[in-house]
């Protein structure tokens, strides 16, 4: 096992020494007198001989330093020196690049004349890997938040749902004032936080939050972090508004925000009726990235009222909402670096939706036609905790987070397929808690150790009931019923531990770590049948589940780090060693499966130039399949589909390819990114599907199959000096080659999506704010075996205008176009305005704002859909008009 592990080590030392030349390298700390690090300082490397600089470095946000030393150069005559201003310069006569040379920099007494520079360019500060836009540059009198800011700043988008990318990369974090307040659910800082007291939006590249870890392990992750302004630091902060309007709608929002040094807070009471989804701002964004982490998946929902899908419109166009949000985040730091934090929220909401769906799937020599109309109502309620403590220093790191989630869910539909008209009520009760425990510190022989601890339980207890009389010739030998009663719960105990060894050196970071993990589950279902006397029975002998499940894996891992500013790369050799034992007693079941798998990835960053740089990563990975692939009972997942598997796992290998190359350039404000990539999954199990009319039924069968997707992007932004207009555009192209088994026939599709986009926001003189943004969407899907095709066109525009006349009077007219277009049918064509007016009353110091929504009352809309060889016309019934007064003053 070691030498399985050493030869890939030392065969990418050889392949890393011979493209970095042998030069070697200087890491160390600047830091001030009271031990806090001075970021940005400079560091030069001189030769004392002639004085000329050989070298040069800048600190990171933490103080801390690498410096390459030019290959072949001698180490006498050579001194380091580090600069900062407001401090005196300190060097050091370099003797032995194996430790670092730290340094201890005093304030100095000489005070720089100030100089005002008067200019009305934006202008992007750089520092290393940070880069800063100023809020002032880019904001508009209409921009309330700093949400609205960050939509307007060249080589940054913000996706529907608030997820935040900076040159085509989305970002891991949001700090505030460099401090984690809210880890990725960041929508609750940009739809809180007054633009107004923000400074600067920073985004750092390569962020490494771990400061025992930074200049040793590498990172390719984008943040972003928001400085606050100093007087604004000082005291409490808040943006508060009230508003009432026809047909019977409000809105409330009050807040009080702290961005002291040592307490931060966003805590918050929202309500609503007029569409805007609250639980949006409560969205992780990375979540996918963590649970693949912590390789914990968590269990999703089983049962469903139906395919019930959404509209390509903006949420607050169609969503029937009467919410509620209450939202407390406070973070208080103590002495030596300690930090305590809690996030917790309760949220309520009563939505409904009136939606008709047409489906129709297209099999060689016959099509499969559904026709449904629901009338929903949906009440969450969703309770979640989170305590986490933290310490963060140069030697020592510890996290311990505490996260408790109890929700509470009622979907109620009234159901008319044409065939029948029955009700259909849903409860879903999920409930978890976990702890995850992290600690990382630094020896006095400069290696690292680490211990990792996660444990979770979650069970969400799922009951549906349909009736009366659905389907009686399949579910109840033609009898008349009151209901049909389905009833799922998967509970679930895990844990991962691993210890972790990394061994620092002038050029590459190992890392060796072994652990294990136990996840453990029960899967019980019961599908029964009420009869009309109220008697209870079975719906069939097929119909139950009591399935157990134990998967215990044991792993070791060896991962080589060259955290170098010029060329950053990581190689990650794990290997696992992993048993599943799953049994049914009612089917006879009793398996057992053993694998050795190794699952490697390989990444590398390419520093072209200062701003520019190339990517290429490689992730092979062996998945198996989940307790959710293996019943052998049928569980009736929403009213349309009966569902059920074959004794054997699924087995997948998941292999993922990307490139791509970023570029920058501040000055002239001018960002570029293009990146492909490519993903092939391959699986030895395939999921027939048995249509008719009236119910799908599915079944995984043993036959192996694959998905390919190939995926080019590019996006590029600039910003015109002389127009005062940031332009951006967008193109996207994917196709996917995947295999469906419908009805006895093997029928494999290629489906190709094309999007492209294009955006501009204007600043028209001292009064004027123009915005526009168009994206076309093409999809079209084939099938080799009977030549079918299909093809959508869709066309989304949006457009605002905003006049400020005067400082305290404001208006805003907006549209967005919706068109679609399917051979076959009648062109789709939607147009929405809204209009709003905003006085500032100087003596209340209050703002007044009159609002029209949808002014133009559209009531529907109709959406078409393709995907592989099934097309579904959907019907959305609007809210409409919505005309609200509103009232917001500060704290």
């Amino acid at each position: 096992m070691v030498r399985f592990v050493a030869v890939p080590g030392l065969l990418l030392i050889a392949l890393l020494l011979s493209i970095a030349g042998f030069a070697q390298t200087i890491r160390g700390m600047v830091r001030d007198s009271t031990g806090k690090g001075v970021p940005y300082a400079s560091i030069n490397l001189r030769n004392s001989v002639n004085n000329r600089i050989v070298g040069y470095a800048v600190t990171d946000a933490g103080g801390a330093y690498t410096l390459q030393i030019p290959a072949g150069m001698p180490l006498s005559g050579l001194v380091i020196e580090a600069r900062s201003i407001g401090y005196k310069t300190r060097s050091l006569p370099i003797a032995d690049v194996h430790v670092g040379y730290d340094f201890v920099l005093s304030v100095s007494a000489n005070q720089l004349k100030s100089v005002e520079i008067k200019s009305s360019r934006p202008v992007l500060r750089t520092h290393g890997d940070t880069l800063g836009y100023k809020v002032a540059d880019f904001a508009s009198a209409q921009d309330m938040v700093i949400g609205d800011v960050l939509k307007k700043l060249p080589g940054i988008t913000v996706g529907a749902d608030g997820a935040i990318s900076y040159n085509g990369k989305l970002i891991s974090n949001l700090y505030i004032n460099g401090d984690n307040l809210l880890d990725d659910k960041y929508n609750i800082a940009t739809t809180t936080i007054p633009q107004g007291v923000v400074e600067q939006v920073q985004v750092i590249q390569n962020d490494q939050p771990v400061k025992v870890l930074q200049n040793k392990v590498m990172s390719d992750d984008v943040a972003l972090n928001l400085t606050i302004k100093k007087g604004a630091k000082m005291q409490m902060v808040g943006q508060e508004s009230a508003g009432a309007g026809l047909p019977g709608n409000y809105e409330v929002d009050l807040n009080a925000m702290m961005f002291k040094d040592n307490y931060k807070a966003i805590n918050y009471l929202k309500g609503n009726n007029t569409g805007y989804d609250l639980q949006q701002e409560l969205v992780a964004h990375n979540l996918s990235n963590y649970e693949q982490l912590i390789d914990n998946s968590m269990p999703a929902a089983l049962l469903t009222l139906g395919p019930v899908s959404t509209p390509a419109l903006s949420r607050d166009r169609y969503l029937f909402d009467g919410s509620g949000l209450l939202n407390l985040n406070n973070l208080v730091k103590l002495r030596n670096d300690i930090q305590v934090r809690i996030n917790a929220w309760y949220f309520h909401d009563n939505q409904r939706q009136d939606f008709s769906q047409q489906s129709a799937i297209f099999l060689p020599g016959d099509t499969v036609r559904y026709n449904e109309t629901q009338h929903n109502r949906f009440q969450p309620d969703l309770l979640h905790t989170q305590f986490t403590l933290n310490i963060n220093r140069a030697r020592y790191y510890l996290n311990d987070a505490v996260v408790l989630d109890d929700n509470r869910s009622a979907y109620h539909s009234d159901l008319n397929t044409g065939d029948a008209q029955v009700n259909q009520v849903l409860h879903d009760n999920p409930l978890s808690f976990s702890n995850e425990f992290n600690l990382i510190k630094s020896l006095k022989s400069h290696e690292i150790i680490q211990t990792y601890s996660y444990i979770s339980h979650s069970a969400e207890p799922e009951n549906r009931t349909i009736g009366p009389d659905f389907e009686p010739a399949i579910f109840n030998d033609s009898n008349q019923y009151a209901r049909l009663i389905q009833a799922v719960n998967v509970p679930t105990w895990y844990t991962t531990n691993y210890v972790s060894l990394k061994i620092p050196s002038n050029l590459i970071t190992q890392s060796f770590k072994a652990g294990f993990s136990v996840q453990s589950q029960t899967l019980t279902s019961d599908l029964n049948v009420a009869q009309a006397n109220s008697k209870i029975t079975p719906e069939s002998d097929s119909s139950m589940n009591h399935l157990n499940w134990t998967r215990t894996k044991i792993y070791a891992e060896a991962d080589y780090d060259l955290p170098s500013t010029i060329l950053k790369a990581n190689l990650t050799l794990p290997v696992s060693l992993q048993q599943i034992n799953y049994s049914d007693n009612r089917y006879m079941l009793d398996k057992r499966l053993t694998r050795l798998y190794f699952n490697p990835l390989f990444k590398v960053k390419y520093q072209v130039s200062a701003e520019n740089y190339l990517y290429l990563s490689y992730n092979y990975r062996n998945e198996t399949g989940t307790i959710e692939d293996i019943y052998q009972g049928y569980i009736l997942k929403d009213y349309l589909t009966l569902y059920a598997n074959s004794a054997d796992l699924t087995e997948k290998q998941d292999q993922n390819a990307s490139a791509g190359f970023s570029f920058r350039k501040s000055l002239i404000m001018l960002f570029a990114s293009l990146g492909i990539s490519y993903d092939r999954l391959a699986a030895n199990k395939i999921a027939s599907e048995n249509l008719t009319n009236n119910l799908q039924q599915q079944v995984m069968l043993p036959y192996p199959n694959a998905t390919g997707s190939w995926t080019v992007s590019s996006t590029v932004s600039k910003y015109s000096f002389a127009l005062k207009t940031t332009f951006s555009t967008g193109l996207q192209g994917q196709s996917t080659r995947s295999v469906q088994l419908q009805n006895g026939q093997l029928l494999p599709f290629n489906t190709i999506t094309e999007t492209g986009s294009l955006g501009a926001d204007t600043k028209a003189g001292d009064h004027v704010v123009i915005d526009y943004k168009a994206t076309l969407i093409q999809t079209a899907s084939h099938s080799a075996v009977d030549a079918s095709a299909g093809h959508i066109d869709q066309l989304q525009q949006q457009a605002a205008v905003e006049y400020n006349p005067l400082p305290h009077l404001q208006f805003k007219l907006s549209g967005e176009h919706y068109f679609t277009r399917q051979e076959g049918n009648p062109d789709l064509k939607y147009f929405f305005a809204d209009a709003s007016a905003k006085f500032w009353a100087s003596k209340w110091k209050t703002h007044f704002e009159l609002s029209a929504v949808n002014f133009l009352n559209v009531r529907t809309y109709r959406a078409l859909n393709l995907s592989a060889n099934t097309f579904t016309a959907n019907s959305y019934a609007l809210p409409g008009r919505i005309v609200l007064l509103k009232v917001m003053w500060n704290l």
